[in-house]
């Protein structure tokens, strides 16, 4: 359960759990990023070995690892959110120091998806509405030739 909390730590840069398992990763997570700032092969190895994934250990190394550089230790925040419905456990963030950046990125990034699909949906929308509008005159005007039509004949 540590690794696989500590690989969504590392990739995600924020994850939502309960405070005792927060406390629990945050050694693991903290012996991670010192690896990481350490750089060499012995310990790319031992992260790789611990990490899940390959690119779990990649991006610690490329980007987590050198944003701490220069700071000595505590790397993380564990910030206490709410109560669990289900059974009363106190749930809390644990994150990364200086991923607000990295969030609010991805926030943005999500914030102009979304916009592009609803002018997508917007202009979907309009060209049915326009579409719809353009068969209910033919049809209109089919009546009016029919009516006119028999109009004739009479």
């Amino acid at each position: 359960m540590l690794r696989n909390m500590v690989t969504s730590i590392i990739m995600e840069e924020r994850i939502e759990t309960t405070v005792i398992k927060a406390k629990a990763v945050r050694p693991q997570v903290e012996k991670m990023i010192t690896l990481g700032k350490q750089g060499d092969l012995a310990a790319r190895r031992q992260a790789a070995s611990y990490l899940m994934t390959d690119e779990a250990v990649r991006k610690l190394f490329d980007t987590v690892a050198p944003r701490f550089g220069d700071r000595k230790g505590g790397y993380l925040r564990i910030v206490r959110t709410a109560w669990r419905k289900g059974d009363g456990a106190e749930k809390a963030f644990i994150e990364l120091l200086g991923s607000e950046q990295v969030l609010d990125e991805k926030r943005q990034k999500r914030a102009e998806i979304r916009a592009k699909r609803a002018e997508e949906n917007r202009k979907a929308m309009e060209s049915a509405d326009a579409e719809a509008q353009a068969q209910k005159d033919m049809a209109a005007n089919e009546a009016e030739g029919k009516t006119e039509g028999s109009d004739k004949k009479e």
